[in-house]
């Protein structure tokens, strides 16, 4: 049965130490654009806060997620390591899997979802947001 994403999750392997939704997708942003600053703009957040949560998951784990090269005639760029491209599948698998329970679980529940009403929220959210940010 295929569902709209139902779980938002964070992984603690230690107080320091997580990997969540924003790290995932600005590794997947670095993979698609090769750039930490390119991906930070998708995500519509600052090159400092894109930064802070790289060197944040590089210091989490004793391999880097990540590498950055130093500009120069062919540029600069960030590029993922095996070993991000191993979180990346790992923590979407287990998306995956949790959707799918959570799915089944709260079947009943969800269709009981007033559309309306949900559609109408998030529209007043996002106006919330643009208005914020003019």
């Amino acid at each position: 049965m295929k569902h709209a994403s139902l779980i938002r999750f964070r992984i603690d392997f230690t107080e320091s130490s997580n990997l969540g939704p924003g790290k995932i997708a600005l590794l997947e942003g670095i993979r698609t654009y090769r750039s930490v600053s390119e991906a930070a703009r998708r995500m519509n957040i600052s090159y400092r806060r894109a930064w802070l949560l790289l060197d944040s998951l590089n210091k989490s784990f004793d391999m880097p997620a990540t590498v950055n090269s130093v500009g120069g005639r062919g540029g600069g760029g960030a590029k993922i390591t095996p070993f991000g491209l191993l979180l990346i599948e790992s923590y979407r698998e287990v998306e995956r899997k949790l959707n799918d329970v959570a799915g089944e679980c709260l079947k009943e529940i969800r269709a009981r979802v007033n559309r309306s009403t949900a559609t109408s929220a998030r529209k007043v959210s996002l106006s919330k947001k643009r208005r914020k940010g003019a």
